[in-house]
């Protein structure tokens, strides 16, 4: 909590007073906040993981995501959401928007200076219509319902058609029954009848808190059965490796077991013969190829 309020204070102190009151981090702020990030960016400064990364993304599951809790990251993982088809991963990269209570002389000022910059009216489509293929709605409005619902069926088939993705909402959705027609993946909180109200847009795209978890704009979000991992743009490519080289032990774990020759404790999580682990050790070889072998056995070496 307290490295979320700390963040969220340097970005209100570093955000210009010529631009609206909303806060919305500038391309260079973006940079600096997410200055590891390997990829492309897209305009406004945001990462841009790419789409063939994001692919193998989607063969991944919570537990192969958990090891970035071993790399100073052991709050990206966020549950006890409703999910909107349970068999369905969210893949996507992050858009984030920040909801507040609504208070009438805070909100009045923002939406006059948003109106004045010219983007039209100040609401939850200013994030919305930022959307691009590939992008997830990630919304911090609270975890309640009481705001009332922050999309419904007509804005979440919007968003569906555009990102081809989903959201995650930690707050409240309306129009469920419309919603549960669409072939998307969703997270929530609650369902409610009644439409946004008593909330207030104070930003979009700068670091929000869903559940327990920072999000920054451009994280890649994998959402399975067990909840939600917002995946830091630098560290997505390694859990990938590392995913590929589970499902490879996974695989000649089973194989194994097929076999019917060894107790569980033969082979798993480590054989203790030597015989086996030279076998798992070619096998290895074998799935990974030769170069990506030799990567992986200098990254073994280097974390002795």
């Amino acid at each position: 909590m307290k490295i979320f309020v700390q963040l969220a204070a340097a970005v209100f102190a570093v955000t210009s007073i010529a631009q609206a009151q909303v806060v919305t981090l500038s391309r260079e702020q973006m940079i600096r906040y997410t200055s590891q990030n390997p990829f492309e960016r897209f305009p406004d400064g945001r990462p841009k993981v790419p789409d063939s990364v994001l692919d193998k993304v989607r063969g991944l599951s919570s537990e192969e995501v958990l090891a970035i809790s071993r790399r100073g990251y052991p709050n990206q993982f966020a549950d006890g959401f409703q999910l909107l088809h349970p068999g369905k991963k969210l893949v996507g990269r992050a858009v984030t928007i920040q909801f507040m209570p609504r208070r009438p002389d805070v909100a009045d000022a923002d939406s006059a200076e948003w109106k004045a910059q010219g983007r039209g009216r100040l609401a939850n489509q200013s994030a919305i219509d930022l959307l691009q293929p590939g992008d997830v709605l990630v919304v911090d409005a609270g975890g309640g319902k009481w705001g009332g619902g922050i999309i419904g069926d007509n804005l979440a088939y919007y968003i569906w058609k555009k990102t081809g993705a989903g959201f995650v909402i930690d707050g409240a959705i309306r129009d469920l029954e419309g919603i549960t027609e669409y072939d998307m993946a969703g997270y929530f909180r609650e369902a409610t009848p009644p439409a946004l109200s008593n909330l207030m847009v104070r930003g979009i795209n700068i670091p929000v808190r869903i559940g327990n978890t920072t999000v920054m704009p451009g994280d890649v979000v994998l959402g399975d059965r067990e909840g939600v991992y917002f995946i830091p743009p630098h560290l997505v490519q390694e859990v990938v490796d590392a995913a590929e080289i589970t499902h490879i032990h996974d695989e000649w774990t089973r194989k194994k077991f097929d076999e019917g020759n060894y107790k569980s404790s033969d082979i798993y999580s480590r054989p203790s013969d030597p015989a086996l682990l030279k076998e798992y050790d070619e096998y290895l070889k074998q799935k990974l190829g030769p170069k990506a072998y030799d990567a992986y056995k200098k990254r073994q070496a280097g974390q002795r």
